[in-house]
């Protein structure tokens, strides 16, 4: 609740709309239908949130800048010892140096140095941001799915008949697992198709694409996929090394008393020889 003047209003926290469960047809390498597949909802089926895909493309873009571009400075630039011409008398405008900004062959006064331009974005925005172009590509109904490659061997031509039997134009993104090398080989040299994994798809090359083509080895099941952590089950165990560990620490020093024990007797028998010896 908040007071605004004298009228008191009642903040209202927006819910977020359900997510929509969008289908796809799924063909196979001959651009044959095989049926309609429903997408998970919880990675196609979101609100776009597109503040934060701006961010997080805005930041991926950023950190692909090399930041190596240097200028010099008037420090920097060789010569510019002595004074051009004496102070006064001349009509012209009191210089000191050859080398200031002002005269042709000086140093760049604020000008570009190394810098770096990696900006930070914590992992949820960075999920957020893929999965919100994911959902608006699935709106627009430009993700296709194909149930197998059928390329026994790196073969371009047949990379090149699929995109035409698919009927796909313009860029397309084509999504492969980590063992889909033959795959990644025949896409290679396309120049309108860009190869990512399931491991490494990004905001950037969602939106940038006209087509996300996905297999059905590629198309992502669940939220946990693009999570990049593990989420332990509640069956497993915590951690089956650790207590293992510590058992065998235990008895290291339970034995520590003993042999200080040991240490002590030995040092009394030796003090009792000795007054014997000295008797």
């Amino acid at each position: 609740m908040t007071r605004t003047g004298n009228v008191l209003r009642h903040t209202v926290k927006k819910e977020r709309p359900a997510p929509v469960v969008r289908t796809v047809t799924r063909r196979n390498a001959a651009g044959h239908d095989l049926g309609q597949v429903d997408l998970e909802p919880t990675i196609f089926g979101l609100e776009p949130n597109r503040a934060v895909l701006h961010q997080v493309v805005t930041a991926q873009l950023a950190a692909a800048r090399a930041g190596t571009h240097s200028t010099r400075t008037r420090a920097e630039v060789r010569g510019g010892g002595a004074k051009p011409h004496r102070q006064k008398g001349t009509g012209r405008a009191r210089q000191g140096s050859t080398r200031s900004p002002s005269m042709v062959g000086g140093g760049v006064s604020a000008g570009p140095k190394p810098r770096s331009y990696v900006q930070r974005t914590p992992k949820k925005m960075v999920r957020l941001a893929l999965l919100s172009a994911l959902s608006d590509r699935a709106d627009i109904g430009r993700i296709s799915l194909i149930d197998d490659w059928e390329i026994a061997e790196p073969d371009t031509r047949s990379a090149v008949t699929i995109l035409r039997k698919l009927k796909l134009t313009g860029s397309v993104l084509v999504v492969l697992d980590k063992e889909d090398t033959d795959i990644a080989l025949s896409f290679r040299n396309l120049p309108e198709a860009h190869i990512t994994t399931h491991a490494e798809l990004s905001a950037h090359d969602v939106i940038r694409a006209d087509w996300v083509l996905f297999s059905d080895r590629s198309l992502p099941t669940s939220v946990s996929d693009f999570s990049g952590t593990h989420e332990r089950d509640e069956n497993e165990p915590e951690n089956e090394k650790g207590p293992a560990q510590v058992k065998d620490k235990a008895p290291a020093t339970e034995a520590a008393p003993a042999e200080n024990a040991e240490e002590t007797e030995n040092a009394e028998e030796t003090t009792t020889e000795e007054s014997d010896d000295l008797a």
